[in-house]
């Protein structure tokens, strides 16, 4: 198919969802896009020609419109154009998360890992993107067969094995599901795909004789009841008759269930159910079922949509058989996933239904239960799995187990925020009832209420937990800014000039592990703020060295004494190779370097006289120097750095900036390069706006070091400020 047949062929399935404009602009940025260079990838496949393919599958086999076709035939234009108002919010808005998309892939993440399912989810922002990474993934692996080298190939079919097929079942879109697992297999383990492929081929003629046997008997008792229906055989996947192999360790011809008969009734929505159920009554009249094997997604459809009877028979020749019933409307859900199925609900393209139908697609991808097919008896599912309903008589499945809490956040998030109890069956009952089958449940709600930390001690369904912990991080970054928004304001009331760092090192004096700890006690009232003042007062005191605990003695006690033998210029004591001339032109003094500013050599400094332990050299622009020079100007001396040596200073550096992955790499590769640059320590911390904070502790020898290396920390992508 060429590049004109594939557009022709797009623009026919969108015509009546694209806007007038939209072709003509999109054919104008793709033309300048082109110009810019547009290389083809690893394959030697065209990238227009590709983006082109990859919109039909979404349109034509997943079900997307506009929005989407859109952004997969833009995704190569340049990242600032005004998409938003050439096409829409909707459009801009999956933009923005495909390339946020492409940036972590651009970082080679091990993808089949579920932190990275999870970070795939959060990047995306708008579920779109997932169905278009999906058919993306589709026509890559229909398109290799003869391109590219085979570890290329192997690393794509890894990828859409480990990602993207379980992606696709979880969205409901089984037959990209299948293609994605059949094709996998034909790259990884060639030798058993066409195995097995052979042997389908072979044994055609003898199944297709045998499932007409079959169905000829039911065909003509559902016609004799009046039903509108067709019937269909529907082969196992190559991939499923491996894995089949695989656990049961046996040879092609020990698998028996190679295929399923499907039954596709056309009905009115209202009767669907009834009729259902009366093809399962037929079918099982004619054929012995296997209870154990009963499945019943039509009562309570999976949370992709999928609806369906399966039931397994004894067949003619003592083979088991299993029987798919469904509606024509449940077919497509079951070929076309969760798309399909709210269309079938009116969903138009930008309405607010869109909405809600992606926020139920992130739903049905954040869920972390096991898989209905791996349970191999109903039996065993039912004892894993119960059923309640509400006042209204809907039914709700949950996990054995599940508390009334549970339950109501099952209903809405909302609901379980402000959940204060329930009533089951008619009486009151605490939120950490467990839940029967059966039990009719209703929520009782306060809007004063707020999630409590010993939720979690009852709370068992993923979805309960992660907002309870959602609204206590919340509630606890509350409560941290306005205790910190407090003592500052008390701060400031008294005067007093606010320093994060001294404040830091109270902190930890204090005994406090986290930051957090140490302000909810200040919203407990666990903590006077005057207490803290004073306290804050006296490490400022500790770090300027006015406060020995072991020998304290008065300013007039002090005597600045030199050293017998030193000369002007020489090297100074107290460990330092650099050379600090104090006071006036006296060198070789006792001194120490101030931890409330660490200087360095090029800082411009000044000496402070301190009870008992010496001279402490302080920075000019030091948080302690003016309230030292206003305090105690009689204990100022003059200092200045005469000479360089060999020293490395300890420095603490604070950076902020966006928390992406691979930051925090770039910033320690920059310190190892430098010369005379040691890191000491790091600690990061993540917030919930997607900015991290953090601090690292070098030791360098001189200020104009410094200064170049902030400069290119400031250069890492990501970072916002690197302050000293």
């Amino acid at each position: 198919m060429d590049v004109f047949e594939v557009y022709r062929h797009l623009r026919s399935l969108t015509a009546d969802a694209m806007h007038r404009e939209d072709y003509r602009r999109v054919k104008a940025m793709l033309r300048e896009a082109e110009r810019n260079g547009l290389a083809d990838d690893e394959f030697g496949l065209n990238p227009l020609v590709f983006d082109l393919q990859t919109a039909v599958i979404c349109a034509e086999e997943v079900g997307l419109s506009r929005a989407a076709v859109l952004a997969i035939m833009l995704h190569r234009c340049p990242a600032d154009a005004d998409y938003e108002s050439l096409f829409g919010s909707d459009v801009a808005k999956i933009l923005r998360g495909y390339h946020e998309v492409m940036r972590l892939y651009a970082k080679n993440p091990s993808i089949e890992t579920e932190n990275f399912r999870n970070l795939l989810l959060e990047k995306a922002g708008d579920m779109r993107v997932i169905f278009i990474i999906i058919a993306d993934c589709v026509n890559l692996m229909r398109q290799i067969k003869d391109r590219g080298t085979d570890e290329a190939r192997q690393r794509v079919a890894t990828a859409a094995s480990r990602l993207y097929a379980p992606l696709a079942h979880k969205l409901g879109l089984y037959l990209i599901k299948s293609e994605l697992e059949d094709l996998s297999l034909k790259y990884l383990e060639h030798d058993a795909y066409y195995l097995i492929k052979d042997k389908l081929s072979e044994t055609k003629r003898s199944r297709d004789a045998y499932i007409q046997k079959f169905i000829q008997p039911i065909e003509q008792r559902l016609q004799k009841e009046g039903l509108k229906f067709h019937v269909k055989g529907r082969t196992k996947s190559i991939h499923s008759i491996w894995q089949k192999m695989k656990k049961q360790k046996c040879a092609f011809e020990g698998i028996y269930d190679l295929f399923a008969i499907r039954i596709i009734i056309d009905c009115p929505l209202e009767e669907e159910k009834k009729q259902c159920w009366q093809v399962f009554s037929i079918v099982t009249d004619m054929y012995t079922p296997n209870p154990r094997r009963l499945r019943d997604w039509l009562s309570v459809p999976k949370s992709n949509g999928y609806e369906s009877l399966h039931i397994t028979v004894m067949g003619p020749e003592g083979k088991w058989v299993e029987i798919q019933i469904r509606t024509e409307r449940m077919d497509e859900v079951a070929e076309r996933g969760l798309a399909a199925h709210w269309r079938y609900k009116g969903v138009k393209g930008d309405s607010q239904s869109m909405e809600q139908f992606l926020q139920n697609v992130r739903e049905a991808l954040e869920m972390h239960d096991v898989d209905d097919s791996q349970l191999s008896t109903l039996g065993t599912k039912l004892d894993d799995e119960i059923f309640v309903f509400t006042p209204r008589g809907d039914l709700f499945k949950l996990p054995k187990g599940a508390t009334v809490l549970d339950f109501a956040y099952k209903i809405h998030t909302n609901v379980g925020q402000h959940c204060a109890g329930g009533r089951i069956n008619g009486k009151n009952v605490p939120m950490r009832m467990r839940l029967q089958s059966g039990d009719q449940v209703e929520i009782l709600t306060n809007q004063n209420q707020q999630p409590k930390r010993d939720w979690l001690n009852f709370a068992i369904t993923s979805r309960a937990r992660t907002k309870i912990k959602q609204s206590l991080n919340e509630q606890e970054a509350k409560t941290t800014t306005f205790a910190k928004e407090t003592l500052e304001r008390k701060f400031k009331n008294k005067k007093i000039d606010y320093d994060e760092a001294t404040m830091m090192r109270l902190i930890k004096r204090l005994n406090y592990k986290h930051v957090t700890d140490f302000y909810r006690d200040i919203a407990d009232e666990v903590l006077d703020p005057a207490d803290v003042i004073e306290k804050y007062q006296e490490q400022q005191r500790r770090d300027a060295g006015e406060i020995n605990s072991d020998n304290s003695h008065s300013a007039s006690d002090f005597q600045l004494s030199q050293i017998p033998g030193l000369q002007e210029g020489e090297a100074l004591s107290g460990g330092h190779a650099d050379t600090l001339i104090i006071d006036k032109n006296v060198s070789g003094v006792e001194y120490s370097l101030a931890r409330c500013c660490n200087p360095i050599y090029g800082d411009r400094v000044f000496g402070f006289v301190t009870a008992g332990r010496g001279i402490k050299i302080h920075r000019m622009d030091c948080p302690n120097a003016l309230r030292l020079r206003n305090e105690m100007p009689y204990r100022i001396i003059p200092a200045r750095w005469a000479g360089k040596g060999s020293s490395l200073y300890p420095i603490t550096l604070r950076v902020v900036g966006r928390d992406q992955i691979g930051i925090v790499n770039n910033l320690t590769s920059i310190i190892s390069k430098e010369q005379n640059v040691m890191l000491r320590s790091i600690e990061i911390h993540s917030s919930e706006d997607g900015l991290f904070s953090g601090t690292l502790t070098i030791q360098i020898d001189d200020l104009n070091k410094l200064k170049t290396l902030i400069k290119k920390l400031q250069t890492v992508k990501g970072v916002k400020q690197v302050t000293r």
